[in-house]
């Protein structure tokens, strides 16, 4: 039965994903990105668990948020910690240029740079989020990621993304065309989404990347998280 709700994980290809794609075509999809964030659950899935440890936090906390987009949901965010009276400073990175200038504008701090290798001291963020972006790098590439997630983070990481489903695939593509998603959006949703993780992919990637055992959780829209705790390191 699962095989036949879960297709095989396969790469695909994001027109996204290729060097030089017009800035204009860029924001155009990431709008519709933040769209489906907002209306099929990844900003919702994004919010549970970061209201989980907010409680665990000072009043002036950091939260990094890795593969921003346009910061739509480092916003989010922001405005929930706000809720439960934690003043939260918001750091972005993001790969493309366009994407950071974009966040910036609603998150404040936004740096331009690479998930693999993030630019910022160990235990440096009180929290670290990558929302629906692990599933852009191939295994090894997200292990990387992983890792340096792992380091940066003093309280708690949140990673959500994708799960993997022909109904969600099918969900996303016919919605797509009522809401006016760009034809891009709509191929490299799609794409996205046959890249996506089952629960145990998941589990199993970022404890054999960070040796930590996360608590994976499913969530409504096809939502897939994974946080953990890390280690502290100790001070010689």
């Amino acid at each position: 039965m699962t095989t036949l709700i879960t297709p095989p994980r396969r790469r695909g290809f994001e027109y996204l994903d290729a060097p030089g794609v017009d800035p204009r075509l860029v924001r155009r999809s990431l709008a519709d990105v933040a769209l489906a964030n907002a209306l099929f659950g990844g900003t919702r899935a994004v919010l549970l668990e970061l209201g989980t440890v907010l409680p665990e936090l000072d009043a002036n906390a950091t939260l990094l948020d890795v593969g921003s987009g346009v910061g739509d949901i480092a916003a989010r965010a922001r405005e929930l910690a706000r809720q439960q009276r934690v003043d939260l400073s918001l750091i972005t990175i993001d790969m493309a240029e366009t994407l950071a200038v974009a966040s910036r504008a609603r998150a404040g701090n936004a740096v331009r740079g690479t998930a693999t290798a993030l630019p910022f001291a160990d235990r440096s963020v009180d929290v670290v989020m990558c929302s629906q972006t692990l599933h852009h790098f191939d295994d090894t590439s997200a292990t990387r990621v992983l890792k340096e997630l792992d380091r940066v983070a003093r309280v708690r990481v949140i990673i959500s993304d994708l799960r993997r489903s022909w109904f969600a695939a099918a969900g996303l593509w016919l919605a797509s065309f009522p809401l006016g998603f760009h034809p891009v959006s709509r191929h490299d949703g799609v794409v996205s989404i046959m890249r996506g993780y089952t629960s145990d992919e998941l589990r199993r990637l970022v404890q054999a990347s960070t040796g930590r055992a996360p608590n994976v959780k499913q969530h409504m829209g096809w939502r897939v998280t994974a946080t953990w705790r890390p280690e502290a390191r100790r001070v010689s």
